[in-house]
């Protein structure tokens, strides 16, 4: 069995020690390993390189689609595991792309890592498995709103959203573009009964000043609604660049 990995600027695979820079576990030093594949098509995705290669129609902001050989390297999980353990970290962080396209995979990887926290980036719309599911300690669900270009009926699934609510290892993450945003989010969290301590919001942006600018209109707003406010630290830090 095998994974279709990210490349970085090398053409390596993404594997990569960084700090992780969102959501409940800001800050904290990590291991990344970044897969290649989406079943979503966010018109801002900040990781277009993982899904939206040439051919690929769907809308995209920034109008760049990317060549599939030169943005996708495919690994034996053993050998994925390996580069990870080199790093030395003792949890993981497991991003894309979405995760759970390649989850049988990514279980058998973890065999060869089992000492290692886990965390999954996922947007929510596919359940792990159940080999795959016993190994995380943390789940970071990022439901795609409306400005992302998705339909509803793809990007936010009842009953997932249901099944997130009842987890409680599942951190919601809403990426929020305008104050608008925020119906549509904390309408989701009502409906669907989420602990608002398990709900961030973040803003979009791939610059410091924009993440600045929308951190500070953001903040009143999740005093407002309850819920938790987070940055994307590794933008401020390093900028928008791979393996970060």
């Amino acid at each position: 069995m095998s994974l279709t990995l990210a490349t970085d600027d090398t053409g390596g695979p993404e594997i990569f020690a960084s700090l992780q820079g969102e959501g409940a576990s800001i800050g904290r030093p990590v291991a990344f390993v970044r897969l290649s594949r989406c079943n979503l098509a966010c018109t801002w995705c900040d990781t277009a390189y993982t899904w939206h290669f040439e051919g690929d129609n769907r809308p995209h902001r920034d109008g760049v689609t990317f060549d599939r050989k030169a943005n996708q390297v495919v690994l034996d999980e053993a050998d994925v595991a390996k580069r990870i353990a080199a790093l030395g970290q003792n949890r993981l962080v497991i991003t894309g792309g979405e995760p759970m396209l390649q989850a049988a995979a990514l279980a058998k990887m973890l065999d060869h890592l089992p000492d290692i926290e886990v965390e999954i980036e996922t947007n929510g719309t596919v359940k792990p498995p159940a080999r795959l599911d016993v190994r995380v300690d943390q789940f970071n669900v990022s439901p795609k709103l409306a400005h992302s270009g998705n339909s509803a009926t793809q990007a936010l699934i009842p009953d997932m959203l249901d099944f997130w609510a009842d987890d409680p290892r599942a951190f919601l993450k809403f990426v929020i573009a305008e104050p608008a945003d925020l119906a549509e989010a904390m309408g989701l969290v009502d409906r669907h009964r989420h602990p608002k301590d398990r709900v961030y919001l973040m803003p979009e942006g791939t610059s410091g000043d924009v993440l600045s600018t929308r951190m500070r209109w953001l903040a009143p707003l999740a005093i407002r609604h309850g819920v938790r406010l987070t940055d994307r630290q590794h933008i401020h830090l390093f900028g928008d660049t791979r393996g970060t």
